[in-house]
């Protein structure tokens, strides 16, 4: 399937020439935005993968790419995705797509978006979302305010346009997420400390994240089931391939401050957690996507100016949130960060989904303050 349209082409992604224009195209987008953070090119290749890759054993994609009929230079991207999991938990095909960027031209995204519903409709999709790379544990959502902060540790970051040229296409809002700022330097309410004690009487236990060894893996794979359980009525979400889970863990694995990722057990089950980080994204920064010997070089040099973090996660199972676990979790995890030799002045909570009105109610009484909405699109084929 090629599309022709005046100045540029869209064709699917097959050669290993195309793939790396492919991951070019974020560069040429946002050469005048000083806010982006450019992705690992590695981690976006390895997502996308055609051999070896745990989301095909549930789905499939196809890549598209536009590229400048005058000079050969790629003008934006996208995938189109087929989640099976996702059409079996809501007994309705629809479709996705994802890794879009584009350059400011309507008329090429119109293009990019046009041609993946159709590769959508001929394999029987009638309904598109995005963007969802894949999964919403992946990076999804396009940012509708706030351009001018930085984007904190793997959160989305996009030109203004996008949302723009979203509408323009005949997309209308699926739903909203909020990113809340924390600052650290906030007396926390006392009902969070005496939550935790509370939790600590009814028999639940705190802990840290074990991060090195055996001690990692079997956390990882406790998280992997709490989370398929806490998540599993979320908006667009479905469970990933454990292969999946384990495989970003370990990329993750180097970067966890333990003080700040405090996990909750019952009768040796983890029941809840804390997911926080720090803000990495001020290194990654200036590694310019490519974590060769360079690259590491300059991570590990600019990692010193961290001084804030990203809380993905606050979650405990149903059964327990009467016993105060979520309390008891933000309680520790605020204390971890303050503590004694901490680099953090304030923290980002992202995402919580518009109607999602418990965790809202629970972080804004913990001091959270809505400063980032971002927003995912829908649209019938």
């Amino acid at each position: 399937m090629v599309t022709e349209v005046q100045k540029y082409t869209v064709s699917p992604v097959t050669t290993e020439a195309q793939r790396e224009m492919f991951l070019d195209v974020p560069f040429k987008v946002y050469k005048n935005y000083p806010n982006w953070v450019p992705p690992i090119r590695s981690s976006i290749a390895r997502q996308l993968a055609s051999q070896n890759n745990p989301f095909l054993e549930y789905g499939e994609f196809q890549q598209f790419i536009a590229v400048s009929q005058k000079n050969g230079e790629p003008l934006g991207r996208i995938v189109a995705i087929i989640n099976r999991r996702l059409i079996e938990s809501e007994s309705k095909n629809v479709g996705l797509f994802g890794y879009f960027e584009c350059i400011e031209d309507f008329e090429v995204a119109s293009g990019l978006l046009d041609t993946a519903s159709q590769w959508l409709r001929d394999k029987g999709m009638n309904f598109v979302r995005g963007p969802i790379n894949l999964s919403t544990h992946n990076s999804c959502l396009f940012l509708v305010d706030n351009f001018d902060e930085p984007p904190i540790m793997m959160t989305p970051y996009n030109p203004p346009y996008y949302p723009e040229f979203m509408e323009k296409a005949g997309y209308y809002k699926g739903n909203d997420a909020y990113a809340y700022d924390f600052p650290l330097d906030l007396i926390l309410d006392p009902k969070f400390e005496k939550g935790y004690r509370i939790a600590c009487k009814s028999g639940i236990t705190f802990r840290p994240l074990r991060t090195k060894g055996e001690g990692f893996e079997q956390d990882c794979r406790s998280l992997y089931e709490l989370f398929n359980s806490t998540f599993a009525n979320n908006y667009s979400s479905t469970p990933r391939a454990l292969e999946e889970f384990m495989d970003e863990a370990k990329e993750l694995q180097s970067l966890v401050d333990p003080d700040v990722f405090p996990i909750a057990e019952h009768n040796g089950k983890m029941i809840g957690c804390w997911m926080g980080l720090p803000d990495y994204n001020i290194a990654l920064k200036h590694v310019g996507g490519k974590l060769n010997w360079l690259g590491i070089l300059k991570f590990l040099w600019y990692r010193r100016q961290i001084d804030q973090g990203r809380v993905i996660v606050i979650c405990s199972l149903p059964e327990y949130r009467r016993k105060m676990v979520p309390l008891g979790l933000i309680y520790l995890g605020m204390q971890g960060g303050i503590k004694k030799g901490k680099p953090y002045k304030k923290a980002e909570l992202s995402f919580v989904w518009e109607d999602n009105s418990p965790s809202r109610k629970l972080v804004e009484a913990a001091g959270g303050k809505i400063y980032k909405t971002y927003r995912i699109y829908e649209k019938a084929l």
